[in-house]
């Protein structure tokens, strides 16, 4: 779809130069039978570079490049209407790339959204000075707890504040559904206060995507899902359910950010020789989930009864198993992981990760 976007855009800009050869006399061939002044021709010349530049900054990924088409539309669409009666079959490939337009606006909107989002979420950051984790901060959590957060490599490192980290995604939007569309997120965590903001860009077909975003902040949680950036097929917020399945999940994950599990917000309790429960209470949201590990105290599966979303009668099993685990940045964490619900008429795996990139403690959120 890229490159058959930038390859009309090109071939409409092109056309537009038979407009500027022929006013200067330099070639007879053109769309346009009437006189065409040299003003004009240059006008027409001025369009043919401005789509031209259009194509080139769609193939270097510039995300800006419908500023450039945005101004060709109209000029061209001026030109148009002055000669319609030789040029106004080129008013259908001007709607078309306004389609394009739309979209491509509508992407880096939506992006300087969240962007904005997470500008507060850093601002909000609660940057206490970096303390070094000890054992003595242990006592009193579950055996396995202990056991966890020692072999997970935390001790006489500094506490972390927040999180950046990328990942590649497999996704199925219906349990029906039998191939994996795939994605990339980006997500930004702060533990004090516990908060969150996760963008996903995913590929339906090749002329077809979806952004999305989830977040939790201020104890509630808010999901928004759009068609190509513009359409809203999912939105979720203000909903007791939506902010407790929120806040479990913000749980699931803290195995990335292990030191979290210290957070004053959240208490434990064991309940075998490899397991303990979680309860987390922020700002009038509750949930719980359990943590399972193995013998030398890996994390292996993070379980727990949530809502699936807003209109949901009743919360079902949710896991997040740990598929590989590896050290990044000197703290083990599973890298890659599947997330399953536990449906009526069997279990359904709709996502697996692998994290391409984590950061701990930035100063500063770096923007694309």
């Amino acid at each position: 779809m890229r490159i058959a976007l930038i390859i009309g855009i090109g071939i409409h800009g092109l056309i537009h130069l038979l407009g500027f050869f022929k006013a200067f006399g330099l070639s007879e061939i053109s769309p346009i039978s009437q006189p065409i002044s040299k003003t004009h021709g240059l006008i027409w010349l001025l369009t043919s570079l401005l789509f031209v530049s259009t194509s080139i900054l769609i193939l270097i990924r510039n995300e800006y490049w419908w500023l450039s088409g945005f101004l060709a539309l109209i000029i061209s669409q001026i030109l148009i209407i002055i000669y319609w009666s030789d040029a106004k079959f080129g008013t259908l490939a001007n709607v078309i790339i306004l389609v394009a337009i739309i979209i491509g606006y509508s992407r880096v909107n939506f992006r300087n959204t969240i962007n904005s989002e997470r500008k507060t979420l850093f601002e909000n950051l609660n940057r206490q000075p970096p303390k070094i984790i000890d054992e003595e901060v242990l006592i009193g959590l579950p055996i396995i707890i202990q056991k966890w957060l020692a072999n997970s490599g935390i001790l006489g490192k500094q506490t972390i504040s927040n999180v950046y980290l990328a990942q590649e995604l497999k996704l199925k939007m219906k349990p029906e559904q039998s191939d994996w569309y795939s994605g990339r997120a980006e997500q930004y965590f702060t533990i004090e206060p516990p908060a969150f903001n996760w963008s996903v860009q995913m590929e339906i077909s090749p002329a077809l995507n979806v952004a999305g975003r989830d977040r939790f902040e201020d104890g509630k949680g808010e999901m928004i899902i759009k068609l190509l950036s513009l359409i809203p097929v999912a939105k979720a917020k203000n909903d007791q359910k939506v902010n407790q399945a929120t806040l479990q999940r913000y749980m699931a994950e803290i195995v990335w950010f292990p030191s979290a599990a210290l957070s004053q917000y959240i208490t434990w309790e064991p309940i075998d020789d490899f397991s303990a429960r979680a309860t987390m209470e922020y700002k009038g949201t509750k949930g719980s989930g359990d943590f399972h590990f193995d013998s030398d105290g890996n994390f292996k599966k993070f379980v727990a009864m949530r809502y699936k979303d807003a209109n949901a009668i009743k919360p079902v099993e949710w896991s997040v198993i740990a598929t590989k685990t590896e050290e990044q940045n000197g703290i083990k964490i599973p890298v890659e992981c599947e997330a399953s619900w536990e449906l009526e008429n069997g279990k359904w795996t709709w996502l697996t990760l692998k994290i391409t990139d984590l950061r701990y403690n930035l100063k500063d959120m770096p923007l694309d």
